[in-house]
């Protein structure tokens, strides 16, 4: 007997979910990005710079970036090494955004983040790690194990566009809260990240991770 597809699993999960599913082209999910690191640490230094940006800012200041490097996405030394007034200026990034940069290479250099392992850590472990450096929060490990590492079941509670979304599909009179996000996405297990990217669709609000 084949295995259900986690659409169809979804479908049969939740009649919300299941209308908005049948309304979505599956097409509108794609949210691949030809110009992100395939590396776990190009994939964060993309990540901080593009931090609170649309799109088309994020973009322009990641590339900003690159330039000031040559062209190619910088070692965790050679980040340390620049003077981070020029960085600042010639990336286009605050202050703060420039400290973050330094402080994923300083916990990339000394160990304490060890990047090979994220592949083989469980989802909360994977967090836990990322949120450890400066300008990493909650949400930007969420899309990183969204976006990155392609696990099938998170449930980013802090996303402004997953909870939009739930008010409008739900027809919640606000915004839900942390628990009531939870206990309506408890019946999308184990495909909650499929449901996201449905609800993101609804409202064309896929972030830039």
């Amino acid at each position: 007997m084949a295995a259900m597809k986690p659409v169809t699993r979804l479908k049969r999960a939740d009649p919300v979910l299941a209308a908005l599913i049948e309304r979505t082209p599956e097409k509108h999910l794609d949210n691949t990005d030809a110009e992100r690191p395939d590396d776990h640490y190009g994939s964060l230094l993309r990540t901080i710079t593009g931090q609170q940006l649309s799109v088309k800012a994020a973009a322009k200041i990641y590339q900003r970036v690159l330039d000031f490097f040559g062209g190619e996405v910088p070692t965790p030394q050679q980040i340390l090494d620049a003077d981070p007034d020029e960085l600042k200026a010639a990336g286009g990034l605050s202050r703060a955004k420039t400290n973050y940069l330094r402080s994923l290479a300083e916990h990339v250099i000394s160990g304490e983040l060890e990047l090979h392992r994220l592949n083989e850590l469980p989802d909360d472990e994977v967090i836990a790690e990322l949120v450890a450096v400066k300008g990493l929060g909650v949400w930007s490990a969420h899309m990183f194990l969204i976006f990155h590492l392609s696990r099938e079941d998170v449930l980013p509670t802090g996303d402004l566009g997953i909870r939009k979304a739930m008010m409008i599909e739900y027809g919640l009179d606000e915004l839900p809260s942390h628990p009531e996000m939870v206990e309506l996405a408890e019946p999308w297990r184990p495909y909650r990240t499929l449901a996201c990217l449905y609800l993101w669709a609804s409202i064309d609000a896929t972030p830039e991770a």
